[in-house]
């Protein structure tokens, strides 16, 4: 006799890290978060600091403001400029990527840069 599994809700689901690191996601949208720290840029300069393609940087920077990690603010001078900067809560992970650097270099063999 089988027997079935309860269905996963809000109380008995999967613990906050997991739900936090499906938010973080990807490796592009931590590079662009972790870049974004240095304070507000232009889309050409995330694109050269993070050595991500346009179409992988725009949707990440997409992605990224849909959740609310990321602001994007439109300048209309002729050439229209577009600047991305943290949200507050792009902001409080700032503590959490400083942690997890930490442990990293702690922990983890160095990165081929």
């Amino acid at each position: 006799m089988a027997v079935e599994a309860e269905p996963v809700g809000k109380e008995s689901g999967p613990c906050p890290v997991i739900d936090a690191l499906e938010q973080l996601g990807s490796q592009w949208r931590l590079v662009v978060l972790h870049d974004l720290r240095g304070g507000e840029k232009r889309f050409n300069e995330l694109k050269r600091s993070t050595d991500a393609s346009a179409r992988t940087l725009s949707r990440v920077l997409d992605d990224l403001q849909e959740l609310g990690f990321v602001h994007r603010r439109m300048e209309p001078d002729a050439p229209v400029a577009t600047f991305y900067s943290l949200t507050e809560k792009g902001e409080s992970l700032g503590p959490v990527l400083a942690e997890i650097e930490g442990w990293a270099e702690e922990w983890l063999e160095a990165c081929d840069e």
